[in-house]
């Protein structure tokens, strides 16, 4: 595909609008070279997607739904009723891995599956085997039976696919539903509440890659539905959920905290944020801001998951953050990642990205095993063993989601406004950003997050003035998330360093980022060293869960104790006030880490039963998204600081 530019009429609406500050570069102009990132995007082509296939294809009828309708013979749905959706998800994470990966025979499968989902639409353009197969008159009656959420997703897929193969076939299948829809609801101001958001954010990447102004409006539109009464279906039935479990008990552009099911708000957020910039609405952009706040203030694990209650599988209340039980679900993770980058784009601020980049490299990375065969739904920060990664689950929308996360990580790396390039995440790469007239190269070259070395150079085809925008994380400032709901121990002994072909250069920090504006020339290379030193992590003393605990962090990694390091132990470890950290180079399984050992005191019960034993050993921690990978056993992230905090008797 060509390369990204951003076109004038674009840049001018941006510079007018004061809400755009810098739009990413897709994952179509990225390519992935990082030895952190690279054999994650190996696994997902190699064994992520080849799970999803098989379970799509095989071992759930999810294919076969379509081929049934498409036959038109009276036969039976096999599933649950939102099951096309994974398979969008799948060929959205086929789309961005065949752009990672050239693969014949997975492109191929592709094509046949395309080729069955257009098969199975109807002629009015409506698409889902659901009601297809148990009887279209029920079509568009409950809210809460997902037909907009799969149209989203199947929107998302088609757009993915054709950005990276040029074929148009699925997105057009999703042009053609999209149609119908806007011609059902919006066309006729038919009220309709989107029960499970997401088709809000597809709509808005339909609308810039056709450029057709009505798919922007009917995603504004379904957003201007909510908090208004009239949700019908399930959820608005249920008296334990109710409308704001789908965050409809008062309009977008009212709310001011975050309620219910977690993964509904993310979608529902990253809609609002696209749409605010679309159209220039500071109302969305105004109550976006005091959400986010709501969340990342008082609602957030450490390791950038969110969503604690299992119950519905979102929030409860401020601060109830707990760590065995945490639901923290891996597809909330996913939603934020997408939902921190577009707060970004509007604003231009480096705190969202470092809230992306904590949910993206701990909560999020979490959900997808080493060898990329196996699944985390919920990620819990504390087990005694009960908790094991699966290869499949009755409701599998965790699995295609985040291999389409970690297959378009390239989405997620640079950005441009009209007069600048900006990085913000460190990850090995290659692209080409058109800077006014002049196509500016760039290659960054680092070993993140396994030490903080970067290595940036430019290679403009002439030499061009423009500002380089370096994010500065939280952490390296001393601030491991933004509202201090975590704060870090001590003070840093370390500093971020940055030169200019070998030199001191004078720059600018703005809204978290290190800005050097200059005339570039061909070869000009950056060397950006991040400080890697361990910290340690308290919480506010609201979250009564890690009272008197502390958790270990190292650049963006979280860090935990497993049994599998420890003895068969994680639970009976006290860790005193002046333990010393040392770093080394370890393996888990075949993924290489930077380990963190420290001297901790063991607690067990005396054999005579007469007190406690407390023994000095040195104790492991690893990234926490490594952990479960060696079989079921305990971990901790929260380390216990004081005696009453240990579990001792086990």
């Amino acid at each position: 595909m060509a390369t990204l530019a951003l076109s004038s009429t674009v840049l001018a609406l941006q510079a007018q609008s004061g809400f755009t500050k810098l739009e990413p570069i897709s994952f179509s102009e990225v390519n992935i070279t990082d030895e952190f990132w690279k054999p994650k995007l190996e696994k997902v082509a190699t064994m992520a997607l080849q799970v999803c296939i098989q379970q799509t294809e095989v071992e759930t009828g999810r294919i076969r739904n379509f081929e049934k309708v498409a036959r038109g013979k009276n036969e039976k749905h096999e599933g649950i009723y939102y099951d096309d959706s994974d398979v969008y998800k799948a060929l959205e994470a086929i789309a961005y891995s065949l752009k990672n990966r050239s693969d014949t025979d997975l492109e191929k499968k592709a094509d046949e599956w395309i080729d069955k989902i257009a098969a199975a639409q109807e002629p009015d353009g409506y698409i889902n085997t659901f009601y297809s197969l148990t009887g279209l008159e029920n079509r568009w009656t409950d809210m809460d039976k997902h037909e907009a959420y799969c149209a989203g997703h199947l929107i998302e897929a088609g757009v993915a696919y054709y950005q990276t193969t040029g074929k148009r076939k699925l997105m057009d299948v999703g042009i053609k539903m999209a149609d119908h829809i806007d011609e059902t609801f919006r066309q006729n101001n038919v009220p309709w509440v989107v029960g499970h958001q997401e088709i809000e954010l597809a709509l808005v990447k339909l609308y810039k890659e056709t450029g057709e102004e009505k798919y922007l409006e009917l995603s504004d539109w379904f957003l201007d539905q909510r908090g208004r009464g009239h949700g019908v279906g399930a959820i608005w039935n249920n008296p334990n959920w109710g409308p704001k479990y789908a965050q409809d008990d008062v309009p977008v552009k009212e709310q001011k905290e975050i309620t219910g099911h977690a993964v509904r708000a993310m979608y529902l957020y990253t809609g609002a944020a696209d749409v605010a910039v679309a159209k220039r609405d500071d109302g969305y952009m105004n109550a976006m801001k005091t959400v986010w706040e709501d969340v990342v203030y008082r609602n957030m694990y450490i390791t950038g998951g969110i969503g604690s209650s299992g119950s519905n599988e979102g929030f409860s209340v401020d601060y109830d953050l707990p760590n065995e039980n945490a639901y923290s679900e891996t597809c909330a993770s996913v939603g934020m990642v997408f939902w921190n980058q577009r707060m970004n784009a509007l604003e231009g601020e480096s705190k969202y990205i470092d809230v992306l980049e904590r949910s993206l490299y701990n909560a999020a990375l979490d959900g997808l095993s080493l060898n990329g065969d196996r699944f985390f739904y919920g990620n819990p920060l504390a087990s005694s063993g009960q908790h094991f990664r699966r290869a499949w689950f009755g409701t599998a929308c965790c699995p295609s989601n985040i291999s389409r996360l970690v297959a378009s990580v390239g989405n997620y790396i640079y950005a441009q406004s009209e007069d600048a390039i900006w990085v913000n995440l460190f990850i090995g790469s290659e692209t080409k950003i058109q800077m006014g007239k002049v196509e500016v190269p760039v290659i960054m070259e680092t070993n993140y997050p396994l030490n903080g070395d970067i290595t940036i150079t430019l290679n403009p085809e002439r030499s061009t003035q423009f500002g380089l925008k370096l994010r500065v994380p939280g952490w390296a400032k001393g601030e491991p998330v933004p509202g201090g709901l975590y704060r870090f121990e001590g003070e840093s002994k370390e500093f971020y360093k940055i030169t200019l072909n070998g030199k001191e250069v004078s720059y600018k920090e703005e809204n978290g980022y290190i800005n050097i504006d200059r005339k570039w020339n061909k070869g000009d290379r950056i060397e950006y060293t991040l400080p890697m030193e361990v910290r340690r992590v308290v919480a506010r003393k609201e979250v009564t869960a890690n009272k008197d605990r502390v958790a270990l962090q190292r650049g963006p990694l979280v860090y935990c104790v497993e049994g599998a390091d420890n003895e068969g132990k994680a639970w009976n470890i006290l860790l005193t006030q002046d333990s010393n950290f040392e770093v080394f180079e370890y393996k888990v399984l075949n993924e290489k880490v930077m380990a963190i050992t420290t001297e901790a005191a063991i607690l067990t019960p005396a054999p005579d039963g007469s007190g406690i034993i407390a023994e000095t050993k040195s104790i492991k921690a690893i990234p926490y998204y490594t952990w479960a990978n060696r079989g079921q056993n305990e971990m901790q992230v929260w380390l216990p600081t004081k005696i009453n905090e240990v579990k001792i008797n086990y």
